[in-house]
Parts: structure tokens; C-alpha cells; sequence
């Protein structure tokens, strides 16, 4: 049930994520709130630290480790642990949120619980502790506040966050948990392993049986203290008539010595499972004391002007077990009344408490709840064996002394109330003597001699009859035979065959094929009265569940609501796509919605994100082709406003690319630059020049320069030049002649 309580983080946003929405509970170390996670639109249980405890790293540090272990660890009867972060100075545990209730709020609604409700609430617990043992996990906490029942019967262990790897130190030097259920090297300051676990959870199956926890005191220390140096008796101490399995099962969990226990949770689980298979029904269904006191106490009301109340006597339902001498408490009960207690026989002297001080000596001082020994209604427990005639008590019911607590009054009936029963009796013999038992008239004898013979033939036909009956007809026994995976019209075929009359009801097998009968009730093998009916279950096929729907979820999200639908993860097949975010789940197979038997594997498309393309090398080519190249590779091409001259690649021209190389998603852009031609420089007139000087200003301004020599070029003088006074591309040829 969720608190309606002021916080400043209610209504918050936590870690840009986390909307909280209210608190559902707050611990030693932490505040749980209910809260959605607005990435995944989902309902989350929200665990955030108390700010004491964010300035401590170590802490931090080691709840960041328990968080990574516990998250590993997938199991359907486990609260699954999804985040774990920090926003600022909000340090937070993010889990699975189960809407439901506790274990705890079963036990304070019903009390002491029967032994199969007990053992089906238990069976899921050990069996989520065996998986986090097997993955190295340890719970340190087991108690019935962290077993969640869901509204739909789901039941989990929740709050892994006090967990730590086996392999980790976890003697921390001080009690982390519940003193109620603390293990005795817990108490000690041991390091704690599986077996801790099975201590806590022996402890809490007491608890489920008798309402009650095995020790208590006015202050933890008291508690931990008998946990270590007291054992745990068995639980039908407290409540009789427990089978010797069950007794055996909580005093093996809870031995003191850690080596005398089940080693871990999956050793437990075999055993429980065994004891569920073995006990009979009436073992299994045996109500508690509270119960049973609770039916019969409202009988017993009905009943109350039946019989007459004697002081310091109150009627009390009849226990299923006589108590023992050493517990004081004596039982005055109408239904085991010895032979030696008829009317007329000698009452046996009573076993009476020796009494102590002067009500032993005869004194006459009295205290409260003390009468002499003079006053004792009787010898026997039974009232009416004295008083024949008074009204009996209703079946099941026995006088108890009010006060239990202690050794029972001396006498339950004052002086006076016993004359005034006597005198009742009295008068009840009178009218009995006054009554005639015989008539006046003693008849016709030869007529009782007819009537007799009439009555013996009668009798002897109803002989006849019921022998028949018993012997040969409906009412004869026979064996159930085996009707399983038979047609429902062979196995009627076979039942009446036998004899027997028989009904059908369907039901659901995960082995046997639609339309054939899975069983029979009784079971086969079983002798029965062929009267009696034979029930036939007929399979409906395995009963199926539609899957969830995983298509854009995160591959995380899905696991988990696999796990939730109990449901197997199959083969994970991943592909680019464009749209998709990298991990998120693209398609499902089979599909959502699809009814399957729990336990079917869903195989999940997943995408690797958008596809990664070459950029293609365009340099050099001419500005529509490098166009048309980078859009063949389904990129975007986009030319520069400017252009640059450049002596080396053509007009029209792609000088340069960004970026030249590498690799973009589909419809990422590639930016263009185009060459506008090599600059244009003017060739000056060198003719008369020396061919030295004009190839050396030549080859400044960027021409390359040949020399033509006539006759040798003796003179060295530049006759002749090509081009000359006027504009060429830079980096031209310039020839001189030069004679």
C-alpha cells in the first residue's frame, strides 16, 4: 500500500529519467517510491539512499557492486534490479515494481497458516534463493516483508541491495538485516554464506506456521542473543498435530551449526518438494488452533443457555491434543468420561496439585483462585458423571479453567452451587421413579409371536439385501483402472466396464494431447465402492499465454518482460536499419499477442543502427559526375559557394572533398569544392634581356621557361620570345631564343 505522505521528491524527476510519483516506504538506509521510467513508459520501484549515507563512498561503492551482481541474475521469482545511479546527491537502486502485497500482510490477516499454504507461499522463495545462490548471490535479509505476492499470484524475494557476491567479504562487523530472523554467525560477526539464508527462511516458515516468530524478548540484543545460544524447537510445540516431516524441516534449516543445514537453496527446494508430494491431505490441510477456536467458539456461543455456568469454568473448544501434566492446565471433558465415572460406580481418588502453605494444612486462608480441598465438586473430570441428568455439552466441547496460565483452581464449585445441582438431580430421579415402564396390558402372545417372526423375515430381506448390495452390487468394492491418454469415450468404456459411473472436467496438461483424459479421482490402483463417483480429466492442450509486446523496446526491456511473462529468450538476430537506434528490438518471433505455453522462446530481430558508407573519392572529376557518385552511394552532395583556382585540375573541377575518406550514415552530407582554373599572370617582354636574367624573372612569376640557342647562343642575348606581353595560365611555358 502505498503512504500518502509529504516529500520534497515526490513529483520530481531523478536522474533525467525517473518521474516519482509517490513513496510506498522508508527503511533504515533507504526510501522506496513508486516511480515511471520515462524512457521505457514503465512503472519502477524507486530505491533512494538517505543523504547520510551518499557521503559515504565506500558504501556507494559497494551498493554499485551488489546492484551489478543482483542485475545478473534473471530468475521469475526474483524482484529483477533494472538501474542503479546517482543525480547530484540522490543516490538510487532502480527494480522491478510488483503491485501487490507482502508475505507479512498474509500472516498479520490470517495468523498461523495450514501446512499446504504455508509450504506453496515458501516454495517459490527457496526456489528464488536457490537461482541467486547458484549465481553467487546472498540475500542477508530473508524475511516475510521482502516477499512480494502480485495481484495475479506472482510471488518474489525482493531487496537484493543488502546482497553481495559470495566471492566478496561479507563479515562487515555489524548486523545487516532483521534481528527476528538473524542467523547465529550473523549474530557472531561471521561471514555469512547461503546457509544464512536457509536459517532466515526456517525462521520465517515457523512463523508461517504458528503465527509466531520462535524467539522474542523486550530488546533486539534479547533476541539475537537466544539465536545464538537457543534452538529452535518444533513448530507443533505450538501447534499439535504437525506432521514429523514438517517438524524436521524447520529444525533443519535452523540448526545452529551452519554445516547441519542445506547448503544452499536448491538442496532445500528438493526436500520441500518431496515433503509437499509425501504428506496426506489431512496433514497438509491441518488448521491451527487460532482457526479451529475461532468455528467452534462461535458453536459455542449458540450453546451457551445449554448449560449451566460454574464459577472459575468457561466452555473452550476441545484442543487436538490432550496437554501434557507438566503444562497445569486440566481438561474437565464430557466426551472421555472412564467407565469408573458412571452413575453408581466409585470415583477413583483425584490428582490433585499438592498445595502449598496453609490451604495444605486445612487452614481456611484463601487466595485468589484458591478453595479448600473440601470443595471439590468431585473426583472426576466429568460433571454429569456425578449429575446424570443435566444437559449435556454440545460434541467437541470441554470445561477449561479461565485462567490457563497457571495450575487450575482447587475446587470449581462453591458449596452452594453444589446443593443446588444436587437438589436438581434429586428431583430429576423422582420424576424418573414416578414415570411407569411397564403397561397394564400384557396382550396377545401368539400375536408378539407373529410380530416377531415378521420382524426377523424383514430383517433377514434387509440381510439379504445389503449383502447383495455390498457383495455384488453397487455397493461392492472394485479398482479404478489406468484411463490415461485414452478417448474420453475409452475410458467411460473401461469405467463402466468395471462398474463404475464417472464424470468428466477439463483441465490443462503441458503433456498430453487435447481430448485424451490426462487422469482419473480416485487415481487408478485405488479400490473404491463402485457406487462412488469416478471423475475423469480431460486435457485442454497446454494452457497458453499471449506474448508480450516487444517491438521497440530496448533489448534490456524485453528480457525483462520475457522474464516477467515467463517466457524464454531465443536467438537474437541483429541488422542495420536507418531509423532504429542502435540495440532496439526491431521485430519479434512469434509475433506479440501470439498464445504460447510459458517457457516458448522468442527469437528477437535487434538493430545495429543505420548502415555505415564509404565516402567515395570524387577529386579531380567534373562537378556533375562527382554529383551523381556521392548520391549513387545514398550520401548528399553539396558544392561550396566558392570556387579556387587552382594550375593543376581543370575548370569545373572538383579540387577538394570534405571529408575525403572514411565513412557516414545514409543521407549525411559530403561538401564539394570546385576549381576555377589556374590563375592568369602576365608574361613580360624580355627580348634584348640577357637569357640569365629573363629565365630567372620567368621562373619567379611561375612559368616554366625553355631556352631555344642559335649558333650556340654565344652572346647570351634573348632574340626572340613566345608568349610575351600578354596573360597565360600560371605555371605556362615561356620559350626564349637566344643567340
Amino acid at each position: 500500500m502505498q503512504e500518502n505522505v509529504s516529500d520534497s521528491l515526490v513529483g520530481s524527476l531523478v536522474d533525467n529519467r525517473y518521474q516519482v510519483n509517490s513513496r510506498l516506504a522508508r527503511g533504515g538506509m533507504s526510501t522506496v517510491y513508486v516511480a515511471t521510467d520515462q524512457r521505457l513508459d514503465r512503472d519502477v520501484a524507486l530505491k533512494v539512499l538517505h543523504p547520510h549515507l551518499v557521503n559515504d563512498g565506500n558504501f556507494l561503492d559497494r551498493l554499485a557492486r551488489e546492484a551489478r551482481a543482483a542485475a545478473k541474475l534473471s530468475h521469475p521469482h526474483v524482484v529483477g534490479v533494472l538501474d542503479q545511479g546517482h543525480d547530484g546527491r540522490t543516490a538510487y537502486l532502480v527494480m522491478e515494481y510488483i503491485k501487490g502485497h507482502t508475505l507479512r500482510d498474509v500472516i498479520n490477516t490470517k495468523g498461523a497458516l495450514s501446512p499446504r499454504l504455508a509450504l506453496a507461499l515458501i516454495d517459490p522463495v527457496v526456489e528464488g534463493l536457490g537461482a541467486a545462490h547458484a549465481a553467487g548471490l546472498i540475500h542477508r535479509d530473508v524475511k516475510p516483508e521482502n516477499v512480494l505476492i502480485a495481484d495475479d499470484g506472482r510471488i518474489k524475494i525482493g531487496d537484493f541491495g543488502l546482497a553481495r557476491a559470495v566471492t566478496a567479504n561479507t563479515s562487515t562487523g555489524a548486523l545487516i538485516g532483521t534481528v527476528g530472523y538473524l542467523s547465529p554467525e550473523l549474530v557472531l560477526g561471521k561471514p555469512a554464506d547461503a546457509r544464512s539464508d536457509i536459517y532466515s527462511t526456517g525462521i520465517m516458515l515457523f512463523e508461517m506456521l504458528t503465527g509466531r516468530q520462535p524467539f522474542d524478548g523486550e530488546v533486539p540484543i534479547q533476541v539475537a542473543y537466544q539465536h545464538v545460544n537457543s534452538t529452535v524447537g518444533p513448530p507443533s510445540e505450538v501447534v499439535p498435530g504437525l506432521a514429523e516431516e514438517v517438524d524436521e524441516l524447520v529444525q533443519w534449516c535452523t540448526a545452529n551449526d551452519p554445516e547441519k543445514r542445506p547448503v544452499d537453496g536448491n538442496a532445500l527446494l528438493a526436500e520441500l518438494r518431496h515433503i509437499r508430494t509425501n504428506l496426506s491431505d489431512a496433514e497438509l490441510d491441518l488448521q491451527p488452533p487460532a482457526a479451529v477456536g475461532a468455528a467452534i467458539a462461535s458453536a459455542a456461543a449458540g450453546a451457551a443457555g445449554q448449560v449451566p455456568a460454574a464459577r472459575g469454568m468457561e466452555a473452550r473448544p476441545m484442543p487436538d491434543r490432550m496437554p501434557s501434566p507438566g503444562n497445569h492446565t486440566e481438561l474437565l471433558s464430557p466426551v472421555h468420561m472412564p467407565p469408573a465415572q458412571m452413575p453408581g460406580a466409585q470415583a477413583p481418588t483425584a490428582q490433585m496439585p499438592p498445595a502449598q502453605g496453609p490451604a495444605a494444612q486445612g487452614s481456611s486462608a484463601q487466595g485468589p483462585g484458591v478453595q479448600r480441598p473440601t470443595e471439590i465438586i468431585s473426583h472426576t473430570s466429568n460433571p454429569t458423571a456425578v449429575f446424570p441428568h443435566a444437559r449435556q455439552l454440545p460434541p467437541g466441547f470441554a470445561f477449561e479453567p479461565a485462567d490457563a496460565q497457571g495450575p487450575p483452581p482447587a475446587a470449581a464449585l462453591s458449596k452452594r452451587e453444589l446443593r443446588k445441582l444436587a437438589r436438581d438431580d434429586q428431583k430429576a430421579r423422582e420424576r424418573a421413579a414416578a414415570t411407569p415402564v411397564r403397561t397394564l396390558r400384557e396382550g396377545n402372545s401368539r400375536r408378539r409371536g407373529a410380530l416377531w417372526i415378521v420382524i426377523l423375515i424383514i430383517a433377514a430381506l434387509l440381510a439379504t439385501g445389503a449383502g447383495w448390495f455390498f457383495g455384488m452390487g453397487p455397493g461392492s468394492p472394485g479398482t479404478v483402472p489406468s484411463v490415461a491418454n485414452r478417448t474420453v469415450a475409452e475410458a467411460q468404456a473401461l469405467l463402466r466396464s468395471a462398474g463404475f459411473q464417472s464424470s468428466t472436467q477439463d483441465v490443462f496438461d503441458d503433456d498430453v494431447r487435447a481430448g485424451l483424459v490426462v487422469g482419473s479421482e480416485p487415481t487408478a490402483g485405488t479400490e473404491i465402492r463402485k457406487f462412488q463417483p469416478v471423475s475423469l480429466f480431460v486435457s485442454k492442450g497446454p494452457q497458453l499465454f499471449p506474448l508480450p509486446q516487444l517491438s521497440g523496446k530496448t533489448l534490456d526491456a524485453a528480457k525483462s518482460e520475457l522474464n516477467r511473462a515467463e517466457m524464454a529468450l531465443g536467438k537474437i538476430t541483429e541488422k542495420f536499419d536507418e531509423q532504429a537506434a542502435a540495440g532496439t528490438v526491431l521485430s519479434q518471433t512469434p509475433a506479440s499477442g501470439t498464445a504460447v505455453r510459458h517457457g516458448t522462446p522468442v527469437g528477437l530481430t535487434v538493430s545495429k543502427g543505420p548502415e555505415p558508407i564509404p565516402v567515395p573519392d570524387v577529386s579531380g572529376e567534373e562537378q556533375s559526375a562527382a554529383v551523381r557518385a556521392i548520391e549513387a552511394a545514398g550520401l548528399k552532395a553539396v558544392v561550396a559557394d566558392e570556387t579556387v583556382k587552382d594550375r593543376n585540375v581543370p575548370k569545373g573541377a572538383v579540387v577538394k572533398q570534405e571529408p575525403a575518406s572514411g565513412t557516414l550514415t545514409r543521407g549525411q552530407t559530403v561538401t564539394l569544392t570546385i576549381s576555377d582554373g589556374p590563375k592568369l599572370v602576365k608574361v613580360p617582354n624580355y627580348i634584348g634581356k640577357q637569357v640569365r636574367d629573363a629565365r630567372e624573372a620567368l621562373e619567379k612569376r611561375g612559368f616554366e621557361v625553355r631556352v631555344n640557342n642559335i649558333l650556340g647562343g654565344f652572346f647570351g642575348t634573348v632574340r626572340d620570345q613566345d608568349p610575351v606581353d600578354t596573360e597565360v595560365p600560371e605555371g605556362s611555358v615561356v620559350t626564349l631564343t637566344v643567340v
